[in-house]
């Protein structure tokens, strides 16, 4: 479970945004669309979170960002595409041996459409697995209250 600190800045019913530092882990997180950087170029952002914690405007509170789902995400990220695109190279030489082309021309035309394929699908997925709780962070602790 990865965590960062961060202090409350508005909250809503059942959600808080909270004003983070951006680190270098922030680049793999599953959760990086429910965040806005404060400012052009700047670490300062702004992260929508869930609030299970109660906490209050101003409060210094702990994220947490689940591990399990961070590795789901960076799987259909990362892994996904290539499985497709080394599927996709495989449909293609074998669709060129049973139609006598070129299986060169065939595995590459056929692993880049495959390619394609798979960012159409992650793009779809993560639409949808960015409305799930279990993919965005939450608030699992009160630090400090607000004075």
């Amino acid at each position: 479970m990865a965590t960062e600190e961060g202090i409350i800045t508005k909250i809503d019913a059942a959600t808080a945004w909270a004003k983070t530092t951006r680190s270098s882990s922030c680049a793999s997180c599953s959760s990086r669309d429910s965040c806005n950087v404060m400012e052009e170029g700047g670490k300062e952002m702004i992260v929508e979170a869930r609030n299970p914690a109660g906490a209050k405007v101003g409060d210094r509170v702990v994220l947490s960002f689940e591990t399990s789902s961070l590795l789901k995400a960076l799987f259909l990220l990362y892994v996904f595409p290539i499985i497709c695109m080394i599927a996709g190279a495989v449909v293609g030489h074998k669709f060129a041996i049973i139609y006598n082309y070129n299986d060169s021309v065939m595995s590459a035309i056929s692993g880049f459409l495959f390619f394609f394929l798979a960012i159409i699908v992650i793009r779809l997925t993560s639409d949808k697995l960015a409305e799930k709780d279990a993919y965005k962070p939450k608030i699992i602790r009160i630090l400090s209250k607000s004075k």
